[in-house]
């Protein structure tokens, strides 16, 4: 009687070929990953400004943070930039999603930004236009973000925002809150947007914070919470320098237990002066 032969068992040299075919695939893929988070990393880089400009009485820092995922990079941003008139030009925002491709969509709503605002004094109109060139890319991404216009004599600030977490201030004399201005939706989302314009003087002693949701968001810390946390901690450093300040709510970021990138503008102003 003939008895049905059990298929062979994998030879040694089989498997070793096998193992070493898997090892080569990991290690592409590997160094697939490792090459764009590099690129991720070196477009993050250059594309956030070296410096930022500063008046007398009025001083500007800034910081990021990429997430501990190593792909999770590309989507913060924040530009300061002085326009022709004289004026101070602010902006931060954030990408929905990563890598290289929000990295590069980062990039040109910056350069946008930054073009329009040089042709009009309104930051509702620089935001609405800058989602207007947004929504004629064709892109699948969107953004939020708030844009700031600072005239240093004066010391009027106005800003407008679009689908962006609430900024920060504090001042000198014990005041502080977070601000609850109006705002549209993100960019990218609808064309023909209206963004409401937010007026404010920083005639006072003490700093006003910029950040994006990497700050004060966390798996279990709430948006509202968040803000809490950072106004308490801008008001007991409302007078501090603008680098420290910036430091001092970076590290705060840390403990929201985040994947998310982060970013933080701070403007610090001291008091208005005097007729002369």
């Amino acid at each position: 009687m003939n008895r049905r032969r059990t298929p062979r068992s994998a030879s040694a040299e089989d498997l070793l070929s096998t193992l070493q075919h898997l090892t080569a695939r990991a290690r592409q893929e590997v160094q697939l990953h490792q090459a764009r988070v590099e690129l991720a990393q070196a477009l993050q880089r250059d594309m956030l400004p070296a410096t930022l400009p500063s008046f007398p009485g009025l001083r500007t820092a800034a910081r990021y943070a990429p997430a501990r995922d190593g792909l999770d990079i590309g989507g913060d941003w924040y530009d300061g930039f002085l326009l022709p008139d004289g004026a101070l030009g602010l902006a931060i925002g954030d990408v929905q999603g990563h890598d290289v491709e929000a990295a590069a969509f980062m990039g040109q709503i910056r350069i946008a930004m930054r073009a329009i605002a040089s042709s009009t004094s309104d930051p509702g109109e620089v935001m609405g236009r800058t989602n207007d060139l947004i929504m004629s890319m064709n892109s699948t991404l969107f953004a939020t973000c708030s844009f700031l216009r600072l005239e240093p004599r004066s010391r009027e600030l106005r800003s407008a925002r679009a689908g962006h977490v609430a900024s920060v201030w504090a001042t000198a004399d014990g005041h502080s809150g977070v601000t609850a201005d109006a705002g549209g939706l993100p960019l990218g989302i609808e064309p023909h947007q209206h963004y409401p314009v937010a007026r404010r003087d920083l005639d006072v002693t003490g700093s006003f914070v910029l950040l994006t949701d990497g700050v004060i968001e966390g798996p279990s810390l709430t948006i509202d919470d968040g803000l809490d946390r950072i106004r308490r901690l801008v008001s007991s450093h409302a007078t501090a320098d603008a680098e420290d300040l910036a430091d001092q709510v970076l590290k705060a970021a840390a403990l929201t237990g985040h994947e998310d990138d982060a970013a933080v503008l701070v403007l610090r102003h001291d008091a208005a002066a005097g007729p002369a």
